[in-house]
């Protein structure tokens, strides 16, 4: 995955040296940080685009982010779009999780799926709940999911 920042700059460091500099740099700069990870899917034509971000949250003073976009040719089902989803926001957190836990941290997986069952991106959201919840990472869901629905959204 290649990662860039909201101004198009890209990070040319490896994910996870880059994350801990981040860390790190924010840290000396007085900010307690939590770090949301989160992916949101458009189909256009025959593509369905990918955009994954790592959301770093300043406590009570906002915050940033690293985004990466991918697309494939690849036809999916709304469910399997959902599951592929959250399988690439875990895939980003599991990467990062022992630094996270190393600088104290806190980590949560967003997912772009509606806790209503009127609509239908509901058919993904116990699986992808007992996905991210088995890993050991926090989960949260539409509307509370701002890291997938807002931001990802966004830079799609």
């Amino acid at each position: 995955m290649q990662w860039r920042k909201l101004n198009g700059q890209r990070i040319e460091l490896p994910l996870i040296e880059a994350v801990e500099q981040t860390i790190i740099r924010e840290t000396e700069a007085g900010y307690k940080l939590k770090v949301c990870i989160g992916t949101d899917s458009q189909v256009v034509g025959n593509e369905v685009l990918f955009a994954t971000v790592i959301v770093f949250l300043r406590e009570k003073r906002g915050g940033f982010m690293f985004i990466s976009n991918d697309r494939t040719e690849r036809k999916m089902s709304l469910r399997e779009r959902m599951i592929t989803e959250v399988g690439r926001s875990v895939e980003v957190a599991y990467s990062l999780c022992t630094l996270l836990d190393l600088y104290d941290v806190a980590l949560e997986v967003h997912a772009d799926i509606n806790t209503d069952p009127a609509f239908e991106s509901n058919t993904a959201l116990k699986e992808a709940m007992g996905y991210i919840l088995s890993m050991g990472f926090v989960f949260k869901a539409k509307p509370d999911a701002f890291a997938s629905s807002s931001c990802a959204d966004k830079v799609l």
